[in-house]
């Protein structure tokens, strides 16, 4: 892979700013499994290399069992997931996808018999910061570490 640049270098400040959002989204109502479900499956969506080697570790790291990530792109063919998870999954693939339809009515209140409307932002939000995440490390060719 060719060296691109490194933002975290050149722009140090919007990188700042990238962290702040994704610690503040770690310290919110959603689980530490949800979060990793949510930042592996977009990032699965979108071929980020970079971000399915970390997140996949972080989720095993946090109890993740690795049957249900080796299942994680075909979650609605498996009884593995609750159907919470399931809707956050929906949640993370309509907007990850969102120029198919974006998060459909269907999805919103099947969420609301799960979540409270803070909640559902936080899902919104966790899966807006790691689409964004996706793109920085697609877009600058972060390496996979070995």
């Amino acid at each position: 892979m060719e060296t691109r640049i490194k933002i975290q270098e050149v722009q140090p400040a919007a990188w700042k700013a990238m962290y702040g959002l994704s610690n503040y989204l770690n310290h919110t109502d959603l689980t530490k499994l949800q979060l990793e479900l949510i930042k592996t499956r977009a990032s699965q969506i979108n071929g980020c290399a970079f971000c399915i080697d970390m997140h996949t570790k972080d989720a095993l790291k946090n109890g993740e069992t690795a049957q249900r990530i080796f299942l994680l792109n075909a979650w609605n063919e498996t009884d593995l997931f609750t159907d919470e998870e399931k809707v956050l999954l929906a949640i993370t693939e309509e907007i990850t996808l969102i120029s198919k339809n974006g998060l459909t009515t269907k999805t919103y209140n099947q969420a609301k018999l799960y979540f409270s409307e803070e909640v559902i932002a936080q899902i919104i939000m966790t899966v807006v910061i790691i689409n964004s995440w996706n793109r920085i490390a697609i877009s600058t060719q972060m390496p996979v570490e070995i």
